[in-house]
């Protein structure tokens, strides 16, 4: 496991979306590295995870219990990208003593669930992705023209993210591995062991494509100590669209509430290691 520790400050835990590569944040990780110690990482080869656990989450939340451990941090605000959220909000259930604070960013609702076209691209997800693909890159496009008016911005976004594609894969088998894991899954039993402050961040309705935002902002009346927050003139894509406003938006929440997570904490050079 490749760990990314970045930026001194309050430890921050970022966890990727579906796609499981941290690359796709790097400038989120630059924008959060200038207030916060910020920790990330790819999320592990599912295969390694897939044993008796009885929820199909754990086996993440050890892989960022690992990455706590490997650095010498024992609490830190854990934030997750839309999938990635579904794990913090476990880690946090699970390991309150470790939580500083959670944000949450356009999450899966609680008792979200796979459309049924979805559903079928997941249970064949080779023979699927071309059609997915497709898909997803028109619901990109409508949420990046609104976001970014510019055209030469615009290219050079799209520039960008093909140049991710091809430097840092996805895998659509694991992809599909992932969605169904928290396909029909509730975690409301979750939401209510959650203790800590809670941000609840979502980019506009009208302009997520990928996760309904109605059932994303369930969590801020799930969550004891919860509220809700958007990230404005963005859909789905907002950590990569506005990754400065973002990475305000996520500082000054954590500037809002009461921290200690200086216990357990070891100072280290700002830069990306590797770890077994």
């Amino acid at each position: 496991m490749r760990i990314v520790d970045r930026g001194t400050g309050t430890p921050l835990v970022l966890i990727p979306g579906i796609q499981g590569r941290w690359e796709y944040l790097r400038d989120v990780v630059d924008e959060l590295s200038t207030k916060h110690r910020v920790l990330t990482c790819s999320l592990p080869d599912d295969r390694h995870f897939l044993g008796e656990d009885v929820h199909p989450l754990d086996g993440f939340v050890r892989a960022v219990e690992q990455m706590l451990d490997a650095r010498g941090v024992q609490r830190a605000v854990l934030c997750g990208v839309s999938f990635g959220g579904r794990i913090a909000l476990r880690f946090a259930a699970q390991h309150p003593a470790r939580t500083a604070a959670l944000v949450l960013v356009s999450t899966p609702g609680p008792q979200w669930h796979l459309r049924e076209s979805h559903r079928r691209f997941a249970r064949s997800p080779w023979l699927s992705f071309p059609a997915f693909l497709a898909g997803a890159s028109d619901r990109m496009r409508r949420e990046v023209r609104f976001a970014l008016p510019r055209t030469r911005d615009r290219l050079r976004f799209f520039l960008k993210m093909t140049s991710l594609a091809i430097t840092a894969p996805s895998s659509p088998a694991r992809m599909a591995a992932r969605a169904l894991m928290i396909d029909g899954a509730s975690c409301l039993d979750d939401c209510a062991l959650v203790r800590c402050q809670t941000l609840v961040l979502n980019g506009e309705p009208e302009l997520d494509h990928v996760v309904p935002v109605d059932g994303s902002s369930e969590y801020g009346s799930r969550i004891t100590h919860a509220s809700n927050a958007t990230l404005k003139g963005t859909g789905h894509q907002g950590p990569l669209l506005r990754p400065a406003e973002f990475a305000r938006i996520i500082t000054d929440f954590v500037a809002s509430v009461s921290l200690d997570t200086d216990r357990g904490t070891t100072a280290r050079p700002s830069h990306t290691h590797d770890a077994a």
